[in-house]
């Protein structure tokens, strides 16, 4: 079969759905309340990162691996047969390559689609053309390595598929049942303070948070932003190497200087900072001046970053002087963070349902009563800076 003629055949391949998979998920003929598991279909040619991902994924309830494929041709064969909910894929494949891949899909069958890659560095300017192209979210494939990184490149990967089967779209054995870790909140790396200040400076910043659709949703948001506006700092969960680069991406977009956080970096005026994958990110103050904060730690609400660490540092160390933005995720990370950001006197806002692809983290904090506002996307920019706490 040549690469001309390639071609995604089976009208029901996605299920006889519109784009971002079976909502018959949520309720069906299985009765009120009860899921269908996601079907995952996982495209490496690797064997060991094939059944590396199968034995994670099987290993949730919601989840059933429907099969493997070692490269894209093999993988539309089994497409044909039964349509997945969600397709993880690997880019660097023989016979075909999985951006290639992935544009046909989107082309011809959109689908929610996970990149598992283990690009290194120098490569992760594809990861950033995968999610340009239409990808849900890229991560590392595990690692070798230490008991505790691979458990939690087991959660966050399940996160990832999960979040997947819900997004909108753009254009081991019986005995061994995984049990994720405890879900730590932002105590474990700051704790609490029984008070926030409340002191305000004639310096102002913001603070940003966002998950799945974050990538495209914050190139929208501060490519709206004026090259005066106040610093930023960022949290999108994203991998480590690939916030570099996505850091890269947007300081050639944006009329803001955008940078990939290092410790001490200050908050200015004209900057955006973004959070490395696999750091945690705090906001810490000197007189008048704002800098952050690189430091390790464990999983919060399953992420490192953590949405809520850099917020709850913003609501101590900022309090008033702060405008807190919750954008599209799955999961709560940043929900109860944004609600101390308020309490302590800072403006705060939530991107609305209909433009988030996932609309879980900004439901969390409006639920939690976490939101001065809620706004489309598109919207947040043009209110960002004249955002006041009522």
């Amino acid at each position: 079969m040549s690469k001309s003629k390639f071609e995604i055949k089976g009208k029901d391949l996605i299920g006889g759905t519109s784009p971002g998979g079976d909502q018959s998920r949520r309720a069906g003929p299985m009765g009120a309340g009860m899921k269908k598991k996601i079907k995952v279909l996982i495209v490496d040619d690797s064997a060991v990162a094939r059944q590396t991902l199968a034995e994670i994924l099987s290993a949730d309830p919601e989840i059933e691996v429907i099969g493997t494929a070692a490269d894209p041709f093999i993988a539309v064969k089994r497409m044909e047969k039964e349509a997945p909910d969600v397709l993880t894929l690997d880019v660097e494949m023989p016979r075909m390559d999985g951006i290639t891949f992935l544009q046909k899909i989107m082309s011809q069958h959109p689908m929610p689609v996970v990149i598992c890659s283990s690009l290194t560095e120098k490569n992760s300017e594809t990861a950033m053309k995968a999610i340009e192209n239409g990808a849900v979210e890229v991560m590392w494939k595990p690692r070798l390595g230490t008991r505790r990184f691979f458990e939690e490149s087991r959660i966050h990967l399940i996160d990832v598929v999960k979040a997947a089967s819900v997004a909108k779209l753009r254009g081991r054995n019986g005995k061994d049942v995984y049990k994720p870790d405890p879900k730590l909140t932002a105590d474990a790396v700051l704790s609490k303070p029984e008070k926030f200040s409340m002191v305000t400076t004639t310096e102002q910043i913001v603070v940003v948070g966002a998950s799945t659709g974050g990538t495209e949703a914050l190139r929208v948001l501060i490519e709206a932003l004026p090259a005066d506006c106040p610093g930023l700092a960022i949290v999108q969960h994203m991998p480590e190497h690939f916030t570099a680069a996505f850091a890269r991406r947007l300081d050639g977009l944006c009329a803001m200087e955008v940078k990939e956080a290092e410790d001490g970096d200050p908050v200015l005026r004209g900057r955006a900072l973004i959070a490395p994958g696999n750091r945690h990110m705090l906001i810490k103050r000197s007189g008048a001046r704002y800098y952050v904060e690189i430091r390790d730690g464990p999983l919060v609400c399953r992420h490192r970053p953590s949405v809520d660490v850099l917020f709850r540092s913003a609501a101590r160390y900022a309090g008033g002087n702060a405008v807190g933005v919750i954008m599209t995720g799955m999961g709560d990370d940043g929900a109860r963070g944004l609600l101390e950001m308020k309490e302590a006197g800072a403006s705060t806002i939530a991107q609305d349902e209909e433009s988030s692809v996932v609309f879980g983290m900004p439901k969390e904090a409006i639920r939690l009563g976490a939101a001065d506002i809620v706004l489309p996307l598109r919207s947040i920019a043009k209110n960002l800076l004249d955002a006041r706490h009522s």
